[in-house]
Parts: structure tokens; sequence; C-alpha cells
């Protein structure tokens, strides 16, 4: 972690450990340096690492343990979806300390969905490919991330037809293979009520007659021709989830 750059301000200190925590290299339990380390490895005063600390408990990041100083939260956020690929662009890292998926599934599914279809340019029941997974923390299920890809994509890159897990994200095998520039586009978030099958995936146990509001997240990919992808992820009531582009 050796960094060290004069003019540093609180924000600066904030936002370096706030991405080590978010890319998963500091873990649930992890000390974080000292105050004097800190002030050392970005030339700032006491002060100024009071306020960054500050602001990561603020956030939920990390908290005061006593004589240990301080540690980063217990399963503090919840990083998914595009998150996900921005983590890996950084270190490579697939999952965070104590996370992993279940319900890996993979169908083939004429698509109804207003949203999706005008999403991915199809028309209503044309067929696409559909990859769903329960993503956990500490086993606790935290989101369900859903992923459509129309049949062009999976022409380009089939092993998003099979029920195995990818060992490589989607978007660098279709721009090894097709020499195109994949693009994100603007990742929307709001809120709805549950679907019985996202209960039952979040293992939230409510009665019929309750609405369950959670919160998703939705994106879709391109190149310069057409949609590739459109990706859902649904959160768990209580998850933080870091809102960035």
């Amino acid at each position: 972690m050796a960094y060290k750059s004069p003019g540093k301000g609180y924000a600066d200190v904030a936002d370096h450990f706030r991405a080590l925590i978010k890319g998963g290299e500091l873990a649930p339990g992890d000390t974080l340096p000292s105050v004097g380390e800190i002030r050392e490895q970005f030339d700032v005063a006491a002060k100024t690492v009071s306020r960054a600390l500050g602001v990561l408990k603020s956030e939920g990041l990390v908290t005061s343990r006593g004589s240990l100083g301080t540690v980063v939260a217990k399963s503090p956020i919840v990083v998914t979806g595009t998150d996900r690929l921005n983590r890996m662009a950084r270190n490579g890292m697939r999952y965070a300390p104590g996370e992993t998926s279940t319900g890996h599934r993979v169908l083939s599914r004429s698509v109804y969905d207003a949203e999706v279809c005008q999403a991915l340019d199809l028309e209503p029941g044309d067929e696409a490919t559909i990859r769903i997974r329960v993503f956990r923390q500490d086993d606790q299920p935290t989101s369900v991330g859903v992923s459509v890809y129309p049949p062009a994509t999976v022409n380009v890159v089939p092993e998003l037809s099979e029920d195995v897990r990818m060992t490589r994200q989607f978007d660098e095998l279709y721009s090894e293979r097709s020499g195109q520039e994949v693009t994100k586009g603007q990742r929307l978030a709001y809120a709805r009520h549950a679907s019985q099958d996202e209960l039952e995936a979040l293992e939230i146990a409510a009665p019929p007659h309750i609405a369950v509001s959670v919160l998703v997240t939705k994106v879709a990919f391109h190149d310069e021709d057409r949609p590739l992808a459109y990706w859902e992820d649904v959160y768990a009531p209580g998850a933080q989830v870091p809102i960035s582009e």
C-alpha cells in the first residue's frame, strides 16, 4: 500500500481506503494502518486522517475497536453487477473475502418483459439466454443477479449458454473475438416489490399478503452495432450498495 503524495485532503484519504474495501483488498476485520502511518503515507495532518476515518465510519465501512485501532466493518457493502467488473479490472478478484455465489442457473427462454425487450432490441417472444445466481456474504444472501443475452451475443460467446460458471467476463471474451469494444450504458437504480421467486432466493420468509420492497439496479451493454446484454441485480433489504459509475 505504498502511496505518498503531498497535498492530499481527507476526501482523498477516505477514497483510497474506500476503494480498497470495495475491491476486497481490505476484508472485514482487517485493521487499517495507524493514524501515524496514514499521516506518513499521505503526508497529511492528524486532523485530516481523523476526518477521513470519520467519513468511512459514517458510511459503515469501518469501526473503532479500542486498542486494535480502526478495522473494516463486517460485510459492509455489497459489490455486484458492474461494480464487480470494476473490481476485477482493478485487482482481478472475482469474489471479495467471505463472498461466494450459489443457485447458478442458465435458461433459454422466450422474453416478454417489455423493459428487457426494449433494452436488447428484441421482439416479444424472441429467445434469449438468461443466467441467474445468488450472491452471498458469510453465507447470507445479499443479491440476486440476472443477466440476459440475445442470440447475437451468445453466437460470439457460446460459453454463456453452458450451465457452468464463467471463468472470464463476457465483455472480455466478446471484445477479443469480435474486435469490437463493449461499452456499458447508464446504470439506474429503483425500488419495487420483490417477486416470490426473488424472496425465496434471498431467503426472506414473508406472508403472501405482505409486499417486500427491494432495491434494483439495471444496466445494458452495447458494441458499435447492437445491444449485447441486460443485467439486473436485486438486493436484499438492508443491503448497502455503492452507487457509482
